[in-house]
């Protein structure tokens, strides 16, 4: 079966390479030859082949690795399986509101959110779906699959059968009344001192730009408003419509703030800025990150380009490529990538051409080397190709391999499901009272099994190398041997010792572990920017101190 897979796809990619080594899209002639051969061979397959074949399996396979040589971001729906699309640009779908996830052969709830039908049951994290409706979630059971039978229309009941890990009666079921869940994109804002006002925006839908209206107005009523903090990172877009309407609060009418240029270059489509502005002097300070992309990177870029605000954080993801979704035939959806965008300057921030590939067909960066300097509205420079360069860029905490593990396998999410079948919420108090301290850190260490507990010994892994390459290069000697050997035992790794050299950042990922159990998303929103958030402080810096604000824009 492997194989017919094989063979349906390279037939699909022939147009596709066709398409990509011509200077020209491929002509209607070769178009339809190859959808000939392609139509024979699927026909062929569904009469001749000995084994019986699943059509629509085999068609969906077929499809996905035609697109795989394109790029990520187009993709084909199914009529029954479009509730992630429509739930992005919507904000909203039916179902118990959890976010699910494989964890070795098992589907896992890895979070139920705040105030949705799966946590008002009593589902928390770590749970294992062992069914759904009465099917048996197996190990090679598909997520996509398992979410599909979670969702459902409003109202209507769903029977989820679970085993919980940290439980003495491990297996429950649970009888959730399915309901509309509302993705909001704001989990927070408001004040974070007298002078400065911060509002949190994860995802641009259709509700985002009234949100931020709405917040900037409230925070305008406060007198002693200096600036505002726009808290754009981990932020994978959305909806571009709204990305030019949120950033229409802070500049003039009718400015251009990105336009899109499709296949034929001569079709190119402007956005400008729709209404009246709220505040076009107030001082704006915008985080972003690697996580901050499309239509996150249309704002924090616009509002760089046309030196409306200084931005801050870590250079962005880089995604400068427009999707529109088409109707197919049996109800099906495709998104695929129309356009690029470019910001006011005049620069695409792409970070990844998809249409050229090393020899094993992989993509990668666009080198900074290649990329070309652009011009701000005050005539900062600015450079294509790579995402956004913050203007105050601040320097992420080195991490290690053993905070990765601590993270990646899981150590630090089930001992805080652990901790909260331990302890009520009245034991842990209000959100702006609880900490995890050094007796959480020890129960943490006394947690961890070493016998389970795997990292990278960076330092026994360098002995080694170095003792390979010595005996290789001829270097090696009883003398050279004794040296090693009293190195290896003064470098020796002890697992006590390097949880507590990384105390404090262990204490970081614990507490905010545990107190994603207990507390609201705005309440989390609340504490991260309260307890040591460095873009944030560095954004404060620069807008209570309105000199460097203006130096840093090159305003007057």
């Amino acid at each position: 079966m492997k194989k017919i897979l094989i063979v349906i796809a390279s037939c699909l990619a022939i147009i596709t390479i066709g398409a990509k080594t011509s200077p020209t899209r491929s002509s209607k002639a070769d178009i339809a030859r190859n959808l000939q051969i392609f139509n024979a061979i699927y026909k062929e397959l569904q009469t001749q082949y000995v084994d019986s074949i699943d059509a629509d399996a085999t068609m969906q396979t077929a499809i996905r690795a035609m697109l795989s040589t394109i790029d990520p971001y187009t993709e084909y729906y199914p009529a029954d399986n479009q509730d992630e699309i429509t739930s992005i640009s919507s904000g909203q779908y039916a179902g118990i509101g959890s976010v699910i996830l494989k964890r070795d052969k098992n589907v896992i709830i890895h979070r139920p959110q705040w105030d949705t039908p799966s946590r008002r049951a009593g589902v928390r994290h770590g749970d294992v779906i062992l069914a759904v409706d009465g099917w048996e979630v197996t190990p090679d059971a598909d997520v996509s699959e398992v979410s599909k039978r979670l969702r459902g229309q409003a109202g209507t009941h769903v029977k989820v059968d679970v085993r919980r890990p940290y439980a003495e009666d491990s297996l429950l079921s649970f009888d959730i009344v399915r309901g509309a869940i509302k993705v909001d994109p704001m989990p927070w804002y408001g004040m974070l001192e007298d002078s400065v006002g911060f509002i949190r925006l994860t995802t641009f839908n259709e509700n985002s730009a009234e949100a931020v209206k709405n917040a900037v107005l409230d925070l305008k009523t406060n007198p002693g408003l200096k600036g505002i903090i726009l808290d754009l990172r981990d932020n994978g877009g959305g909806l571009l419509e709204s990305a030019v309407q949120i950033v229409g609060n802070f500049v003039d009418k009718g400015t251009e703030i990105v336009r899109t240029k499709y296949n034929d270059s001569t079709n190119v489509k402007i956005y400008r800025t729709p209404k009246k502005p709220i505040d076009t002097k107030i001082p704006l300070a915008v985080l972003i990150n690697d996580g901050t992309a499309s239509a996150a990177e249309i704002v924090s870029g616009s509002l760089q380009d046309l030196d409306r605000a200084v931005v801050i954080g870590q250079r962005s993801f880089g995604k400068g490529l427009v999707q529109h979704t088409r109707p197919m035939p049996y109800d099906g959806l495709f998104k695929v990538t129309v356009a690029r965008y470019y910001i006011p300057s005049g620069r695409l921030i792409q970070a990844i051409d998809y249409s050229h590939r090393d020899e094993n067909g992989r993509v990668t960066r666009i080198p900074d080397s290649l990329t070309t300097v652009f011009r701000t509205l005050h005539g900062r420079e600015v450079r294509d190709g790579g995402g956004i360069t913050p203007d105050i860029k601040v320097e992420l905490p080195e991490g290690n391999r053993l905070l990765f593990n601590i993270v990646n396998d899981f150590w630090s999410f089930d001992f805080a499901n652990r901790y909260a079948s331990l302890h009520d919420s009245a034991e842990v108090g209000a959100p702006t009272e609880f900490a995890v301290g050094d007796t959480i850190f020890e129960e943490f260490k006394r947690y961890i099994d070493p016998d389970k507990f795997k990292y990278d010994r960076l330092c026994e892994s360098g002995i080694k190398y170095l003792r390979d390459a010595a005996k290789s290069e001829g270097y090696m000697n009883d003398s050279v041997a004794a040296e090693f050997d009293r190195l290896e035992a003064m470098l020796k790794h002890d697992l006590n010792h390097d949880l507590e050299h990384n105390r404090e950042a262990i204490i970081e990922i614990l507490d905010s572990e545990i107190a994603d159990r207990y507390f609201s998303d705005a309440d989390l929103t609340r504490r991260s920017v309260s307890k040591g958030d460095a873009d944030v402080d560095s954004a404060k810096v620069i807008l209570s101190d309105p000199s460097r604000y203006k130096s840093i824009l090159n305003l007057k």
